[in-house]
């Protein structure tokens, strides 16, 4: 496992790294070589936030896969206790967890700052969002207490790749902003010579502006 001396951080490769799981022995990220993933760590099996949010996973991950993205789980349990708590949640839940779940030492919760000593000694909900090349591009945490919202996690991989696809931005609540809708944001322009070009477009019709820093166009 490549030893890092921090937590990682937004831009960063993701470390690479052996780990445990129900699917196996799987070497991260070159496993998912070629597709986004997102890492997700739980603070515990059979605990029920947790168990809800496994559920809301599987029952959105045709949609994950449409985006091309993978899903793996993580917490502090022997892979056992992992395969016992799928079988659970298929028997009783009708749900069957395809995506694998890592079986943690607390190794790579080390690594990635998966434990806050504020929220007691199990895994915090982090959510790590890679892209197809190992980039971490999105990190997100959660108390205990509170259940993820997994269609905020699908919606940042999808503004993501419209992000790399295009070159451009998306506002707040998107697709739904309260401003420009479904419109995307055009980077600022950071020279002179820009902001005429900018000028020049938005009065052919090319796109609109509030100003000449804040412009917006459809996404085609």
């Amino acid at each position: 496992m490549e030893e890092i001396k921090r937590m990682p951080l937004l831009g960063d490769a993701f470390p690479k790294m052996k780990v445990v799981t129900t699917r196996g022995v799987l070497d991260l990220p070159d496993f998912f070589q070629g597709k986004w993933f997102v890492l997700f760590s739980h603070p515990g099996d059979f605990t029920p936030v947790c168990t809800t949010e496994f559920v809301a996973f599987q029952n959105k991950y045709d949609k994950f896969r449409e985006l091309n993205c993978e899903l793996i789980g993580l917490s502090v349990d022997q892979v056992f206790a992992h395969i016992k708590w799928e079988e659970w949640i298929k028997e009783k839940l009708g749900v069957e967890i395809e995506f694998p779940i890592i079986a943690d030492t607390g190794k790579i919760a080390e690594i990635m700052g998966l434990i806050h000593p504020g929220q007691g000694t199990n895994t915090v909900r982090a959510v790590f969002i890679v892209d197809d090349k190992g980039k971490i591009r999105l990190i997100l945490y959660y108390p205990q207490e509170i259940g993820r919202n997994i269609d905020e996690i699908l919606r940042s991989i999808k503004t993501l790749q419209i992000s790399d696809n295009n070159g451009v931005a998306t506002p707040a609540d998107w697709p739904n902003n309260e401003l420009i809708g479904s419109r995307v944001i055009i980077p600022p322009a950071r020279d002179i010579k820009t902001v005429k070009e900018r000028q020049e477009k938005a009065q052919k019709g090319e796109f609109e502006c509030y100003d000449w820093w804040f412009c917006h166009k459809e996404l085609k």
